[in-house]
């Protein structure tokens, strides 16, 4: 008999028959985001909400339609409520229980699932959207809050600002926590919630929150009262009420108990030893961070019923499950070969050890009779059995024999004969070819070896009896080959093969031939095989050695140099070549200009460059981020006033080998100011306004004083186009004839402060 049994888990609900309404077991919402609209001031998204009803409790069933309400958040941080969404539930499931033997299950007892959907626009702006669905009541049989046949329940989801303005879609969890909880027996449930836009999440428990009542329905349709089955949500917004934990549990420790039960605050993985049977309400939450800020949360609010299991014991080993020796055993049969060992440990694998006392081993010989007979407890979980040689041996297992949760499994265990992998190799030491790889293996199966899997590393394999295989670096190469026989006996061996020839023909890559001063040339070493453990020494020509596979050398003086390699392995093997007159090193161009003329400024900013440079055949100008020009002796027009990097890069006739050079070019920002001496303020439309003339384009601070010969001021302005008339400050009576002193002041576009002075004769 077989008989298998499972750790139970869960989440089912007792009923009530208060007011049709004690049905709610639990629930989720969420939120993902469809669209914007054409400037971003809108966002569509699709709400989701989860509810879970315990279907023999006798109360409502799942709203049809549901009424959501929707509500914004004010400055002042309440809520107001601006309008109503209703949807039908969509397919509704049920939770299935598990039918097992050794476990005592409530009867009526089932939850159901159905999921609400719809889409709402909301207008984009800097306060959250709160989308709730109230609805009253919770089953009368919950343990750990005060009145829950009259609590209702507020399923809602918070979309923040944040998450508007981002487009964000919340995390939905992944799956609801399962039907059972065993008392004082360890358990762990995984929560956790994905997030499709890839935020991170942090996990709690937290309080659920509270809706609704069991006022009269008459009273809901009248008044829309807030403590109604069915509260009305334009009457009703949140903030809502946390649940009345009864003590000692708490939202933090919903299940009560000493340690308690744990949420993972990274994970979501619910686990621990809840002690106390009976049923309890749970509420986690799902926080959303981006970038270390939180942008959204969203909330489970689900029961646990704890109650008392009896244990599961599962009959079964680690081994090929194969058919029963005898066709009408119902006994799940496990083949056991061992190979060349008379002495066998079976390995136990049943389930759940801590519910299995006893444990009934029986061997029997090929002819019938009982080889051994063991019964005892955990001590002998694990046996050891001495056969008496090679052969086929049937065997039974009974744990908790005589029990209701006794389980049985059978075995065959086949003692076959000894099987032993061996191998040589053979190849020249100093030459790149292939080695010749020669099977020794041997076993006492009559029908032989029949497959062979060598393997040379890097995932090159042969299935053939005696390889040739060349490998395609040096080192010490482990190679191993598995045998296996006609009765699938398998014996593996590896050995050190020391592969260290040295190559039949080296083969150099310079990165140039000809080269400018200073001449950086790689050499790129393309001879095999050779690794790091060679010994690989360069002469570069000009008295320059160095032991490196493909080195970089530098060459400081002209000249035509012969480069020589001389490669020895690490086993010895040498191989050397010379390359003649290999590498022609020049001189390098010498980059140089000059330009004309020597100051420069807004007022004369074409500028001529000549060319200046040595043994330079192709020119390039780069002025700055202004320009460029690719002849020799360019003339330029600078756009600006300001600092100029001009760059000249000049190649090498020969090599194309460039040489740069950089010259800071300063085109500076000239201003010009001219104040005349006398003026005429006689409205003759000549004349008549003293002040300066000239170039004052991004000026700044400017001032012009006018004093009269007692050193009165007798005007004064700050805009350069603003001048005197001749009136005491341009509008009270007119200034008597005569010389009058002025001083003009302004900062240049550099910084630099500009000062006029002088006399300026009033002639009427």
């Amino acid at each position: 008999m077989k008989i298998k049994i499972y750790a139970f888990f869960l989440i089912t609900f007792i009923s009530i028959t208060e007011n049709q309404a004690a049905h709610i077991v639990g629930g989720d919402a969420s939120y993902t985001f469809i669209s914007f609209n054409a400037d971003s001031t809108r966002v569509t998204y699709l709400l989701e909400f989860n509810m879970y009803r315990d279907q023999f409790s006798g109360g409502a069933q799942f709203d049809a339609p549901a009424a959501f309400g929707i509500y914004q958040e004010n400055a002042g941080g309440t809520w107001f409520w601006i309008d109503e969404m209703t949807a039908n539930p969509g397919p509704v499931g049920n939770i299935p229980l598990i039918d097992n033997p050794c476990i005592q299950e409530p009867t009526n007892v089932g939850t159901q699932v159905t999921t609400y959907t719809f889409q709402y626009t909301f207008p984009v702006i800097n306060r959250s959207y709160q989308i709730a669905y109230q609805r009253c009541c919770r089953n009368n049989s919950i343990t750990n809050i005060f009145d829950p046949g009259d609590t209702g329940a507020a399923f809602r989801i918070t979309i923040s600002p944040e998450a508007q303005e981002i487009g964000n879609s919340s995390p939905k969890f992944n799956d609801f926590p399962p039907l059972f909880l065993c008392a004082n027996r360890d358990f762990e449930f995984d929560d956790s919630a994905t997030d499709i836009d890839g935020d991170v999440i942090r996990y709690s428990f937290c309080s659920p929150s509270q809706a609704g009542g069991t006022f009269d329905a008459n009273l809901e349709m009248q008044l829309g009262c807030c403590d109604c089955v069915r509260p009305n949500s334009s009457q009703c917004p949140p903030p809502f009420k946390n649940v009345s934990f009864k003590p000692p549990f708490t939202a933090a420790a919903p299940l009560g108990g000493n340690p308690v039960v744990t949420i993972d605050n990274l994970t979501g993985i619910i686990s621990g030893v809840p002690t106390l049977t009976g049923q309890y309400v749970v509420g986690v939450c799902a926080e959303e961070y981006r970038n270390n800020v939180l942008i959204g949360t969203i909330r489970r609010d689900f029961q646990f019923n704890i109650i008392t299991c009896v244990s599961n014991v599962i009959a079964q080993f680690d081994y090929e499950e194969v058919a029963p020796s005898d066709p009408n055993d119902d006994c799940t049969n496990f083949e056991i070969n061992s190979c060349g060992v008379n002495v066998v440990r079976i390995i136990n694998d049943s389930q759940i050890p801590s519910q299995i006392f006893e444990y009934h081993w029986t061997f029997y010989n090929p002819d019938g009779s009982v080889l051994d007979d063991i019964v005892g407890g955990p001590a002998v979980r694990d046996v050891d059995i001495t056969f008496p040689g090679i052969g086929e041996y049937e065997g039974r297992m009974i744990l908790n024999e005589g029990t209701q949760c006794a389980d049985s499994a059978c075995f065959r265990v086949n003692i076959f004969p000894s099987i032993t992998a061996d191998f040589n190799f053979d190849y020249d030491t100093c030459v790149a070819g292939p080695v010749s790889f020669t099977d020794l293996s041997v076993t006492g199966d009559p029908g032989g070896i029949i497959d062979f899997q060598w393997d040379f590393g890097g995932g090159q394999m042969s299935a053939i009896q005696n390889p040739l295989y060349q490998f395609p670096e040096p080192g010490s190469k482990t190679v191993s080959v598995q045998v296996e026989d006609t009765n699938e006996c398998v014996d593996i061996i590896e050995k050190e093969v020391p592969y260290f020839p040295v190559p039949q023909l080296i083969v150099i890559e310079p990165t140039t031939f000809v080269g400018c001063l200073p001449s950086d040339i790689f050499f790129d070493n393309l001879s095999t095989p050779i690794d790091s453990t060679y010994d690989v020494i360069w002469d570069f020509g000009d008295g320059t050695t160095v032991n490196e596979i493909s080195p970089t050398h530098t060459y400081s003086d002209a000249g035509v140099y012969s480069v020589s390699i001389d490669i020895t392995s690490p086993i010895g093997c040498t191989v050397s070549r010379s390359f003649d007159s290999w590498i022609r090193v020049l001189d390098s161009p010498i980059a140089d200009f000059s330009f004309s003329p020597d100051e420069i400024n807004n007022f004369t900013d074409n500028v001529a460059f000549t060319d200046l440079s040595f043994d330079a055949a192709g020119w390039q100008w780069q002025f700055g981020e202004a320009g460029s020009s690719l002849i020799q002796n360019p003339t330029f027009s600078f756009p600006d006033t300001g600092l100029y990097d001009v760059k000249l890069t000049v190649f090498h006739p020969v090599t194309s080998c460039p040489d740069t050079i950089v010259k800071t070019i300063d085109v500076k920002p000239l201003t010009t100011l001219y104040m005349p001496n006398a003026f005429t303020p006689n409205s003759d439309g000549k004349n008549d306004e003293f002040k300066g003339k000239g170039y004052l384009v991004a000026i700044s601070d400017y001032t012009m004083n006018i004093y009269n010969r007692w050193g009165e001021v007798v005007f004064s302005s700050m805009d350069p186009n603003v001048g005197w008339n001749g009136q005491i400050n341009n509008s009270g009576p007119n200034s008597p004839l005569g010389v009058y002193i002025y001083k003009t002041t302004y900062v240049d576009p550099r910084g630099e402060k500009k000062l006029l002075e002088g006399h300026v004769t009033l002639v009427r």
